[in-house]
Parts: C-alpha cells; sequence; structure tokens
C-alpha cells in the first residue's frame, strides 16, 4: 500500500524585493530524501506578491529566460507609479498602526495578476524539473520578508466530487468580484461542498465554464483601491501605469537618472521590444498588436487563467480550503458577459 502524502513546509528570505527562485534548489538533503518515493508533487504559496509560474510557461521559455519575464512584467507595472492601492491615507482597511508598516506594493499585486501566477502548482517529482517561485515583493523598506512555502508530494490525484457554482454580475463591463464575499454565499457552498466529500489533503480546481468570454480568474488580496481602481485601469488599458512613468521622466528629466531618461525618450512599444523578443513573441499577434495601439485588451496583453486551484486540508477541523490571511480567489472580466451570471466548474481532487 503506498504511503499517504507526506508534507513539508519552506520558509524563504528574499534578497532583493524582485527574486526568482528555483525552489527545488533549496530542498535539503532530508527534503530530497523525504519526497523520493512520490512520483509528483504540489506547492503552495501563503501569499499575494509571491507565488509561483505556470509549469507551461517555465517550459517554453526556459529557466534562463524567466528573469526576462519578470523584467518585463516590472517595466508594465513600474514602482510608485501613482497607484490607488499605495494611497495609504485613503485605505479604509487599514489602522494608523497598519499604514505606518505596510508596504506600498501595488505594482506587485498587479504584475502577480497579470503575469499569471498562483499560489498552487503541481509538479512532476524528478531530478532536473524546474519549479520557479517568483518574488515580486520581497524586500520592504531594506527588511527581506519572510515567504512561507509548503510542499506536498503524492501518488496520484482521484476526482473526489464536482459541481457548478454561478457568480451574480453587477452589470459593469469591467469588473472584480470577490468570491469570498460574505453576501454571495459562494463560499460557503465550496466548504460545504469539500466538507461533504472528507478530503484529507486535497486540490479544488475553479475554472470558468467552457462558454464564459472575456474574463479570466485569479488570488490575490481584494482590497478596494486595488481591485476597483488599479485593477479596473490596467483592463481598459494594459499599459496605463506604464505610460504614467514615462510621461513623469520625459516631464521631469532632472527628477529621474540619465538611464530612465533615456528610456522614457523612446516609445513605448519600443521600450517592450526587448522584452518580447526574449520571450520568443517578436513578430508574433502580440506585437503587432502593440504596434497598432497602447490600449491593447487585457486578454491579449497578459497571462491572465481561465482556472486556478485551493489546497484543501483538514486543518480547523474539517477539511476546507487553505489560505494566506490576504488569499481571496477572485473573477476578473473585461467585457460585459451575455448573461447576468458567469458559471464556474469546480472539482475536487484527493491526494493519495
Amino acid at each position: 500500500m503506498a504511503p499517504p502524502p507526506l508534507e513539508l513546509a519552506l520558509e524563504l528570505s528574499a534578497r532583493e524585493r524582485f527574486e526568482m527562485v528555483e525552489l527545488r534548489s533549496r530542498f535539503s538533503s532530508e527534503h530530497d530524501e523525504s519526497l523520493a518515493s512520490y512520483p509528483r508533487c504540489l506547492y503552495w504559496s501563503a501569499h499575494t506578491t509571491a507565488g509561483f509560474l505556470d509549469r507551461s510557461l517555465t517550459t517554453r521559455l526556459g529557466l534562463w529566460r524567466v528573469s526576462t519575464y519578470i523584467e518585463t512584467l516590472r517595466r508594465i507595472f513600474p514602482e510608485g507609479a501613482g497607484y490607488a492601492h499605495d494611497r495609504l491615507d485613503r485605505r479604509k482597511d487599514l489602522d494608523a498602526a497598519q499604514r505606518a508598516v505596510e508596504p506600498r506594493n501595488g505594482d506587485s499585486h498587479l504584475a502577480f495578476i497579470a503575469g499569471g501566477l498562483q499560489p498552487c502548482v503541481t509538479h512532476p517529482n524528478r531530478a532536473g524539473e524546474t519549479v520557479c517561485f517568483v518574488d515580486l515583493d520581497g524586500v520592504n523598506e531594506g527588511r527581506p520578508r519572510r515567504r512561507q512555502t509548503r510542499v506536498i508530494g503524492f501518488h496520484r490525484e482521484a476526482v473526489a466530487g464536482q459541481m457548478r457554482l454561478k457568480v451574480p454580475l453587477s452589470g459593469h463591463p469591467i469588473d472584480s468580484i470577490n468570491l469570498k464575499a460574505p453576501s454571495l454565499g459562494l463560499y460557503e457552498q465550496l466548504a460545504e461542498f469539500v466538507a461533504r466529500a472528507d478530503v484529507g489533503k486535497g486540490r479544488l480546481s475553479i475554472a470558468l465554464g467552457r462558454g464564459e468570454r472575456d474574463a479570466a480568474l485569479t488570488i490575490n488580496e481584494f482590497e478596494t483601491l486595488l481591485m476597483k481602481y488599479d485593477l479596473a485601469a490596467v483592463l481598459k488599458n494594459p499599459l496605463r501605469f506604464m505610460a504614467e512613468e514615462y510621461r513623469h521622466a520625459v516631464a521631469n528629466p532632472r527628477a529621474v537618472p540619465g538611464k530612465a531618461l533615456g528610456y522614457a525618450q523612446y516609445d513605448l512599444v519600443r521600450v517592450l521590444n526587448t522584452g518580447l523578443k526574449t520571450l520568443g513573441l517578436h513578430g508574433s499577434l502580440l506585437e503587432r498588436v502593440l504596434a497598432r495601439t497602447l490600449a491593447v485588451p487585457a486578454a491579449r496583453m497578459f497571462r491572465v487563467r481561465r482556472s486556478i486551484s485551493l489546497l484543501v486540508a483538514g486543518e480547523s477541523g474539517r477539511p476546507g480550503p487553505v489560505e494566506g490571511a490576504y488569499q481571496s480567489p477572485i473573477l476578473i472580466q473585461w467585457q460585459r458577459a451575455a448573461r447576468d451570471v458567469r458559471e464556474l466548474d469546480v472539482t475536487l481532487y484527493r491526494l493519495e
């Protein structure tokens, strides 16, 4: 009989604000030995500005080009480019003590969402398998942040149940909806669904229904200014904040380093070209779209996702989704849906 899934905890401490770590290289010999008999691993992050790149993207890029992918996201979402999320005096969710220590990291949240980073991914457990953990906000005011991750070795996934959720829409064509909002009652349905299945360790997959278009799913912090202002601005114009940064540089040449001013004198599309070429997208549809207009649809610009995964474990008396303090599953749309609801297909997998 195969042994049950094995869970290990890893804590990482970044050396730079933006950092990519090949996570398996951080395994100790004890980790490698403990996981050796398991053919697959689930990786989980507790954070909203640090997570994992999709395995298919990592495979396509190769490890050496992942850093360029992250750098391109940094160019599109420059630090300090006027994000509403960073206007701490307007943040009603913070008290005075929290405002004193809260990082101004709107750029990191948007890069996480647009870059298709995920808090929960699965990989084969084999030598040479690349697991990219990307930290977009690893250092705050010179202090490294501690990042909590988990690794669960398992043999196979077995379907333990399926259900469909219907998400009511607001009527706004550009919108973001917190699936954990108590007023919707969706998360209670998910929790009850998982509890009935009695899964000790599992993965909950939430995917847009087959007919859903102009929408995506992500897991991030559902902070009002971030979601209703910053993300909405990006969905209307994906290069909005990049444009703001370079406009500032041109208007205030003495306020920025010479190198940054040199970049600012180029057309924004040209600034992106290096990253596009390195990503293997030079001459692609994406580049042709960028050449026509800066206001390109978010779906063409970013790796927005049609599905997300949540770790399931029995940690509070009964099995349920496991989340970091600020993690919420979020439905995003940039065009009005054909109906007044969107459908999500939910599959619960038992890790064996």
